[in-house]
């Protein structure tokens, strides 16, 4: 049997979850889609469905980065706006993190058709690992190219762009959008000013994407129990239920990209057994590597992979990671093999294996592995 293919027993009571394509907030996007008339890319979320028969005028998708199942439950109250209004529970995509989520999110589509994996994907038609969203080398303050790589390599059309090709209108609401988009307070201002503004087409309706980075920011400087998170949440669970309450005529569906899970953290390069296997530096994220393992050399980074984390980490070869549909059921899109190594690793413990020296504290906590604290994440009606 190959030893990529055992489950590890973790060291702690953590629960392992993994992505389902028919309850994800992949299928949140489609489900929009539907709603405003447009053919979902991929299938609907049955939990949020129903909400969406009524005929609104506006309907607020706002994305609260971070803010997983476990993160509400530790800082928000039982009996507060946020916990009273759930709708359910359900999942992110692989990977749980900005990147894979929020472009699943922006676009309708899994991982695998958009090929955004994770925080620094490997590019081979500039073999280099990049960061995505700042389109910088991995671990240098370069850039990568003279175009932005991702958008070259991997284009997509989000939901967005679709709905205003529609009679509706459609809008995105972020502070990489908008400097002054500063504060949660700020956010929701712009929200409201675009929500009170008269439709262009009588019997059109509206749509709003609205992101914020906490409390992820928060979260990976502070941990998922500190009294800083707490504050911030509340004050998001404040003013986001002021906001709902000024509203008629409008549906606010509140979630979020990924959960965290409070780690602990090594650095790969203090084995050097096994990066004498690899062609280059792992990518993707800290909590799910993606690996290229030279030549001939499998084996040998199996045996030395296992025996340093393999109750720690989910090692498997990449056909495996496709055939088990980790990154989603479709068909992969045409330069996806291409940025993807021979294996994977995914943290299924609190583990995290670090290759760039960053601030230690900046990890305090972190996302991307297979954990229930990192897959599981809310959804939140306000109708």
């Amino acid at each position: 049997m190959n030893q990529c293919t055992q489950i590890p027993k973790t060291s702690k009571e953590i629960k392992i979850t993994l992505p389902d394509y028919k309850n994800s907030n992949c299928n949140l996007s489609n489900s929009i889609l539907k709603n405003f008339g447009i053919k979902p890319l991929n299938d609907t979320l049955s939990l949020i469905d129903p909400y969406l028969e009524k005929d609104y005028k506006n309907v607020v998708l706002l994305l609260l980065d971070g803010m997983g199942k476990t993160i509400i439950e530790n800082h928000l109250k039982e009996e507060g706006a946020f916990r009273t209004h759930l709708a359910g529970i359900y999942k992110s995509v692989f990977l749980p993190t900005t990147v894979a989520a929020t472009t699943s999110i922006r676009s309708g589509l899994m991982p695998i058709e958009h090929s955004w994996f994770g925080w620094e994907c490997y590019y081979p038609s500039i073999d280099k690992n990049v960061v995505v969203f700042t389109n910088k080398i991995q671990g240098i303050d370069t850039q990568a190219a003279p175009y932005n790589v991702a958008e070259t390599v991997n284009p997509y059309e989000s939901i967005i762009d679709k709905i205003n090709k529609t009679e509706n209108e459609a809008y995105e609401v972020a502070s990489y959008y908008d400097k002054e988009v500063t504060s949660i307070e700020k956010l929701c201002e712009k929200v409201k000013t675009i929500c009170s503004k008269p439709l262009k087409n009588n019997n059109a309706k509206r749509f709003i994407y609205a992101y914020f980075e906490d409390p992820d920011h928060a979260l990976h400087l502070n941990g998922c129990k500190s009294e800083r998170v707490t504050n911030i949440l509340t004050n998001i669970e404040k003013v986001v239920e002021n906001l709902t309450k000024e509203l008629n005529d409008t549906l606010f569906i509140i979630t979020a990209d990924h959960g965290h899970i409070d780690t602990d953290i090594v650095m790969l390069q203090d084995y050097p057994k096994i990066m004498n296997t690899l062609v280059r530096l792992p990518s993707l994220e800290p909590r799910a590597l993606n690996l290229f393992v030279k030549e001939g050399l499998e084996e040998i980074f199996e045996e030395e992979f296992n025996k340093e984390f393999g109750d720690k980490f989910l090692l498997l070869t990449m056909k495996e990671v496709l055939e088990k549909g980790l990154f989603g059921t479709k068909t992969p899109h045409k330069n996806a093999k291409g940025m993807l190594g021979n294996y994977m690793a995914i943290a299924t413990s609190n583990l995290t294996i670090i290759t760039i020296n960053f601030v230690d504290e900046f990890f305090v906590s972190m996302h991307g592995g297979l954990t229930e604290d990192e897959m599981l994440i809310p959804l939140i009606i306000f109708d």
